[in-house]
């Protein structure tokens, strides 16, 4: 019998709660700040958060990774068809958990020029 697989989901899924018991103990660095102020703001997808941010791709999409890994962010891709009509490689779409919304409301105290990317509006809502 493989076990493997099942302990992997398990511990997963502890992980997962753990984390969002703890959402007082996130700590996010500016950049980190920034990008999740980006998603919080409506700039749903690298390419926009990036534009937004004026950062470039080598530090928003691994810091996209490291907030989904932290259940501060969540992710969907979008579906191939509508991406086909606008002659465009799919997206991925970003949103706020529960976690994120309070990190960002956290963040938003300690860095008071996030508060800006709200102020100007997001991109595409999906």
């Amino acid at each position: 019998m493989i076990l493997a697989p099942y302990v992997d989901i398990y511990n997963r899924k502890v992980y997962n709660l753990f984390v969002r018991l703890m959402p007082d103990d996130v700590k996010l660095s500016h950049t980190s700040a920034l990008i999740l102020g980006a998603v919080g703001a409506g700039f749903r997808y690298g390419f926009d958060i990036m534009e937004a941010t004026g950062l470039p791709s080598g530090t928003v999409y691994p810091a996209l990774r490291r907030l989904e890994q932290g259940t501060l962010v969540k992710s969907k891709w979008e579906k191939q068809s509508v991406a086909a009509a606008g002659l465009r490689p799919a997206r991925k779409y970003y949103r706020l958990t529960g976690c994120g919304e309070d990190a960002l409301a956290k963040a938003s105290r300690r860095y008071p020029l996030i508060q800006h990317l709200a102020a100007a509006g997001g991109g595409e809502r999906s």
